[in-house]
């Protein structure tokens, strides 16, 4: 049975594969195949630059060593569905996936004539080797070129909200309560702020990996070339030729502490953008926004005046699962029994899952924030109905005049069940023993224009 939207167990593969398909090509079984072949075909061809004794004569082939070189890259550049199937099969004999990964690359090579290298295909190494550089590149690469442009939108579309809602005054709520007033563009641009802070801090995170034979001592490597320094060489092969920061000191796996720091940084942006979504949805629910109607779509089976905030309701949902696995993966993998245990391979199968999910809630959330419809009356009448929160105001100037108990006066006047209207602090402001100047600097104080310095450009 092929997967379908319809028989697919997860929704990342199911009912959401529209919005994470591009994925696949780094997180897929055949995604990390290829990426095993990449690390084990370069790591060849490293080994002939130095070159070994043995690969000095690579040329005898007939063919320069640039030719050789792209044909062998291209065994992982056009690697295809059918191969990935191939190395599959050669695993169901083996029952070790890596191993499969070598023994396709050794027939490639038969097949190019190199037959008589083949022997230096994954040598001296361990199967972590290849796992703990090809799993941290297929992360690098997604997040910069998948995850990180769709979050970067994000941010777009919001920096044009707040630019459009600069001068939108808002009543404020602080513990659910009418607060002083603020403007509704710079709300939005807290999560502006806060998402390109943390966005800093997960960019500065290095992509660790592992490279260092069976216990990371270059054991094999050493006792076959003693003259060789194996550490300069794996530095150099790690960071120029897979662009990974590799890791010193190891056991036979990756330590995963910057994996997890990571994770960590991700699940604080998807914190972030939670918090986004509940106060959007509040808005909502406030009547500061309505939203884009769709013809001929349902809000409810029941009700069919209903327009719901659902975009970012499964923005919340899905943040909140990505942020589980995270949470897990960042917590279970720096983690392994002596030099090491397994565990961290199958947990390590799952990195795509809360990728997918954060790809999902940012496609709802961008379509969300396309639907809104910004409802000034809505807002306009919500200050017009909470004239106390001037009273900060008013208090904050008589302090100024230095005029005896200010605060005080002011909460006996405002702190009553009784409405406060613009008559009401009017009528307070008349009763003031202050001149006549103070009191036309009072009265012109309203909940909509008391909303401090103006803080997006």
């Amino acid at each position: 049975m092929e997967l379908s939207a319809l028989n697919a167990v997860s929704p990342i593969d199911g009912r959401y594969r529209s919005k994470t398909s591009r994925l696949s090509k780094y997180f897929s079984e055949a995604a990390l195949i290829r990426y095993r072949v990449l690390v084990e075909v370069e790591y060849f061809i490293a080994l002939c630059e130095i070159p070994l004794p043995q690969l000095g004569d690579v040329d005898d082939v007939g063919q320069q060593d640039n030719q050789i070189f792209s044909a062998l890259r291209e065994i992982y550049t056009s690697f295809s569905e059918e191969d990935a199937q191939a190395i599959k099969d050669i695993e169901k004999v083996t029952n070790h996936d890596v191993k499969a990964v070598e023994y396709f690359v050794k027939e490639k090579f038969d097949a190019l004539g190199l037959g008589k290298f083949k022997e230096f295909i994954h040598f001296g190494l361990t199967s972590q080797d290849i796992n703990n550089t090809a799993v941290p590149k297929s992360i690098q690469d997604a997040l910069a070129e998948e995850m990180l442009p769709q979050l970067g939108a994000v941010l777009e579309q919001l920096k044009g909200l707040c630019s459009e809602w600069k001068d939108v005054a808002m009543l404020a709520r602080t513990h659910g309560q009418p607060a002083s007033p603020t403007r509704l563009g710079k709300e939005m641009y807290v999560f502006v702020e806060r998402i390109e802070k943390q966005l800093e801090q997960l960019k500065a995170v290095p992509f660790s990996a592992k490279f260092g034979g069976a216990t990371g001592n270059f054991n094999a490597h050493h006792i076959a070339y003693s003259n060789i320094n194996w550490v300069d060489f794996a530095n150099s092969f790690v960071q120029d030729k897979l662009g990974l920061d590799r890791s010193q000191t190891t056991t036979q796996i990756e330590h995963y502490d910057n994996l997890a720091a990571l994770f960590d940084a991700m699940k604080r942006i998807n914190t972030i953008l939670i918090d986004l979504s509940r106060d959007i949805w509040s808005y909502v629910a406030m009547d500061y926004f309505k939203q884009k109607i769709k013809k001929g779509e349902i809000g409810s089976s029941a009700m069919p005046h209903k327009v719901n905030p659902i975009d970012f309701e499964n923005a919340e949902g899905n943040l909140g699962i990505a942020n589980a696995i995270l949470e897990h993966l960042s917590a279970k993998l720096p983690i392994s029994r002596l030099q090491r245990d397994l565990t961290d391979s199958t947990v390590l199968r799952n990195v795509g899952v809360p990728i997918g999910h954060m790809a999902i809630a940012l496609a709802s959330i961008q379509k969300g924030l396309g639907k809104l419809l910004l409802n000034e009356a809505a807002l306009a009448t919500d200050l017009e109905a909470n004239w106390a929160v001037v009273a900060e105001a008013i208090q904050t100037v008589l302090r100024r005049e230095n005029y005896p108990n200010p605060y005080e006066a002011l909460k006996a006047l405002t702190r009553t069940n009784e409405g406060i209207t613009a008559e009401t602090i009017a009528s307070f402001i008349e009763t003031l023993d202050v001149n006549s100047d103070i009191k036309a600097e009072l009265k012109a104080i309203t909940p909509d224009n008391y909303t401090g310095v103006e803080l997006v450009g």
